[in-house]
Formats: structure tokens, sequence, C-alpha cells
């Protein structure tokens, strides 16, 4: 059986009938799409979506960081600019 990584799950067949609902009662975190009580997919509200792309953006500068941390660095005085 597939780890659920969510704290709410619904069915494909509740989520068609009650979608309102379950979006509002989801407020800001992931919920579970389950068919055949495996997670068939993830509903994410916008809010949360938004934040997850930002985190994932801030782990790609720090990493771009960490590559360009060694150098090579290239001197500049104030001046030159």
């Amino acid at each position: 059986m597939k780890p659920v990584h969510a704290n709410m799950s619904v069915s494909v067949t509740e989520l068609r009938r009650d979608y309102a609902n379950i979006i509002r009662q989801a407020e800001d975190h992931p919920v579970a799409v389950l068919n055949h009580n495996q997670p068939e997919a993830y509903l994410l509200p916008a809010v949360y979506y938004e934040h997850l792309l930002s985190y994932l953006e801030d782990l790609e500068d720090a990493a771009l960081v960490r590559e360009r941390a060694a150098g090579p660095f290239v001197d500049v005085s104030l001046d030159e600019l």
C-alpha cells in the first residue's frame, strides 16, 4: 500500500459529489484523492501550491549558492562598475 502524504483524504466519488465542501474543509492543506483506497492524485489549494513553488525556488537558489561558493571569483573595484 502506498503512503498517503496528506492529513485529509477523499475518494474520487466523494470529490465529484462534493467538490466545494471538500475544498472548504481542506483550508490550506493538500487532500489525497483515493481510487480503490490508493492515492491517485493530490488536490492542492492555490495558496499551498504557491508556497510550494516558492520553497522549491529557494532550494534551487541555495543549491546554486553552494555550487558557486568555491569560485572562481573575479576581483572588481567599485570604480570599474
